[in-house]
């Protein structure tokens, strides 16, 4: 490995040569850190002042997982798109500032954008910096900012033809299923019967609408949205600085956004549960408002219809099922960057339990 490379850039000094290249760096070798777990896009801190060459300041890059990348996943170029679209918006998101498509420079496609100053918050020991009312506060901007991503005018960001939205769900069933099929490292109970069932149950595309109002058809969806995808900056008044990880965005059913940021989001007494062993449990902290609150705010601030809601959060649950059992098998061959990867394909067998749970409810 190249002095100042770690596992997946390491080819630092053609790094550094493409970023004086394009104007973001004064020569030299970039400091390269590993930051945010590695769990799906790997994302970089890249320091390009003095520590590491000359001039400029901090940088992130993200690049695809090594090995076992999945068709159509982990697209740099369609991430870049949408952080390009939402700069600027009220949805507040890092600026991207240049995109390389070349895999020879670090060994795969990657881009750059600015560093954002904030606070990830995945613990119940990270709300030791929140008190029970900016926990609360926390929680609000949270549903406010998934509504507000929601009501995007996909028109107006240039996000048109981003994704499909009619027929959204059973193409993300189908999908997901074949993604299954390409990463299962093991026969599990239950899931035959949990994809016979969400394709029994699946609802029209585009979330229903309250009594009385049309069905507001396919929004922007980020995907992925949860607590710990976002940087969060302290204070009287928490705000969101800027929602991250963005890799899973398309055109979609808004509600299948809300039914697994509500799978992440636990509540007190389930912070030993194996199904949620991969939520935040910050969330369990006094004053974080409660997943079925979340769920009412949602519902009064858009107006649609959560009759449905249990079915979601099955489809969240067998989603991320999927995205853990992929991580599994990288952990499996020897291609995951950092640590506790060990611990993600012990999630999957309770996350296929608890979406039968939630579609026995849902019935």
């Amino acid at each position: 490995m190249a002095d100042g490379g770690v596992p997946g850039v390491e080819d630092v000094a053609g790094l550094g040569r493409w970023l004086e290249g394009n104007g973001l760096a004064g020569g030299g070798l970039p400091v390269v850190r590993l930051i945010g777990g590695g769990r799906s896009n790997l994302t970089y801190l890249l320091e390009t002042g003095p520590a590491g060459g000359s001039g400029g300041g901090p940088l992130i890059l993200r690049r695809p997982p090594l090995g076992h990348v999945l068709p159509t996943a982990h697209d740099m170029a369609r991430e870049y798109r949408v952080l390009t679209a939402l700069h600027g918006t009220a949805v507040p998101v890092p600026r991207p500032i240049a995109l390389c498509q070349d895999p020879e420079i670090i060994g795969a496609p990657f881009y750059v954008m600015e560093y954002v100053e904030g606070v990830v918050l995945r613990s119940r020991e990270d709300a030791g910096i929140l008190t029970p009312q900016q926990a609360g506060q926390v929680s609000r901007r949270f549903v406010e900012m998934l509504a507000g991503i929601h009501g995007l005018d996909i028109e107006a960001a240039g996000l048109t033809g981003f994704g499909r939205p009619e027929g959204y769900l059973a193409r993300q069933l189908t999908r997901w299923q074949r993604q299954w099929e390409l990463s299962a490292t093991r026969e599990l109970p239950g899931y035959d019967d949990l994809i016979r069932r969400l394709a029994d149950g699946l609802p029209g595309s585009g979330g229903a609408a309250a009594p009385g109002q049309a069905d507001p058809g396919g929004t922007l969806v980020h995907g992925d949205f949860r607590l710990d995808n976002m940087l969060i900056v302290p204070g009287d008044e928490p705000r969101i600085a800027a929602v991250v990880d963005w890799e899973m965005s398309t055109l979609g059913d808004p509600l299948a956004d809300l039914g697994l940021a509500l799978v992440y989001w636990a509540d007190p007494g389930e912070e030993d549960s194996l199904a949620f062993s991969v939520a935040a449990s910050v969330t369990t902290a006094p004053g974080f408002l409660t997943r079925a609150q979340l769920a009412e705010m949602y519902a009064d601030i858009t107006g649609r219809d959560l009759s449905r809601i249990g079915y979601y959060m099955a489809f969240g649950c067998f989603k991320l099922a999927v995205v853990l059992e992929g991580i599994h098998a990288r952990f499996l061959m020897r291609k995951t960057v950092g640590e506790g990867f060990e611990r993600e394909g012990e999630a999957v067998p309770g996350l296929i339990e608890r979406a039968h749970q939630m579609l026995d409810a849902d019935r």
